[in-house]
């Protein structure tokens, strides 16, 4: 890859409005107001409403009489079915607006719902960039986790319910207006979910800061997200109630996503994508797993020498610090028979598409073996 990076031409056009910072989740209900919202939907999982979180902000909207809907009945891969039954429960609510609350998947669930509220069909039809003819319900994203910095992107990640292949799905009007990033939030995360979401953002930005869709400008958010979320994730693990290394990961978390928006991912992603579809790996130790794999067979050691020196080693130590799995036998494959199959699906998926180096049939399985 030529190192005149600088060359590169990009449109830079923010469309999410950030406000960062230990109890900022209390202006959700200003946020809320300023953007004219009276009939929200609220799309939070089941786990963040247990912490109570998804009841505080219930409770913020209902005090100030806006008409506030929950809508909680999915799971951690949300899928079409899934989708299709948040618009089933909307629908007759007339709704005028969406709050994404949670993880990644909450996210995600917030901009499909969304989809199919305001442009109808089903999400298959969505696939790819810029597909919704009609404008979107404006939108709130308000993260528990660092790991997807879904809140600052226009896609949305959703598996075929039949398929359980994942399928990005894009669109300016799908990107969020506001997004609140308090790191108080997060407290409430799970250990296994702070390690895995962590190592996720991470990923993010190795990956999209050597694509070969990168810019100056997605080049400059991979570097700081990087530099934020290698120096705090064994801290955040270690010290789960670290309240300023839990801010660096939702930071880095978010500028690792604002980095996808514009430079896309890599063979990582595609490779980690079957694993999840077949086995049922969660997608951050596939990742986990994966990536320092991928560093190396991409072969471009001087592009990844501006993020760190020995970075493959580097990578492993912090996913071994986490507690993540090793190998993919750690992860649970038994055996590679599987592994022609899920080669072939990686190397049809978007992310990979976008790799420095071309991810081929070959080029899979290496990675899996690799990985084994």
């Amino acid at each position: 890859m030529s190192a005149a990076v600088a060359a590169v031409p990009f449109d830079f056009l923010p469309r999410t409005s950030t406000l960062y910072g230990p109890g900022s989740f209390a202006r959700l209900g200003s946020v809320v107001q300023s953007l004219g919202m009276r009939r929200v939907l609220i799309v939070s999982d089941l786990g963040v409403a247990k912490t109570g979180i998804t009841a505080r902000a219930v409770k913020m909207l209902w005090d100030l009489k806006v008409e506030t809907f929950v809508f909680q009945d999915f799971g951690s891969n949300p899928d079409t079915q899934m989708v299709r039954d948040g618009h089933n429960y909307a629908w007759p609510l007339m709704i005028d607006s969406i709050v994404g609350l949670g993880g990644g998947s909450s996210m995600d669930m917030a901009k499909a719902i969304n989809f199919l509220l305001t442009n109808g069909g089903e999400m298959r039809d969505y696939k790819g960039h810029g597909k919704a003819t009609r404008p979107m319900y404006p939108m709130i994203g308000v993260p528990t986790t660092a790991g997807t910095g879904s809140e600052a992107q226009s896609y949305c990640i959703i598996s075929d319910a039949e398929t359980h292949m994942k399928m990005a799905c894009g669109d300016p009007g799908a990107a969020f207006r506001v997004a609140i990033l308090d790191p108080e939030l997060t407290l409430t995360q799970p250990a296994s979910v702070t390690a895995a979401a962590g190592y996720d953002a991470l990923s993010h930005a190795v990956e999209s800061f050597v694509t070969t869709k990168r810019t100056p400008w997605s080049r400059m958010l991979a570097r700081e997200a990087f530099r934020l979320l290698e120096a705090n994730l064994e801290t955040v693990v270690r010290e789960p109630a670290n309240i300023e290394a839990r801010g660096a990961m939702l930071l880095g978390a978010h500028y690792a996503g604002m980095a996808i928006e514009g430079s896309m991912l890599g063979a990582t992603h595609a490779c980690a994508n079957p694993l999840t579809a077949h086995y049922g790996i969660a997608h951050g130790e596939a990742i986990a797993v994966l990536l320092h794999h991928v560093v190396r067979w991409n072969r471009i050691h001087n592009e990844y020498l501006q993020l760190r020196a020995y970075l493959p080693e580097r990578l492993r130590e912090l996913a071994q610090a986490a507690g993540l799995p090793g190998s993919l036998q750690a992860a649970g494959v038994k055996d590679q028979s599987l592994f022609e199959t899920m080669a072939a699906e990686a190397t049809d998926q978007w992310t990979g598409k976008h790799n420095p180096r071309t991810l081929d049939l070959a080029g899979a399985m290496e990675i899996y073996q690799c990985a084994y």
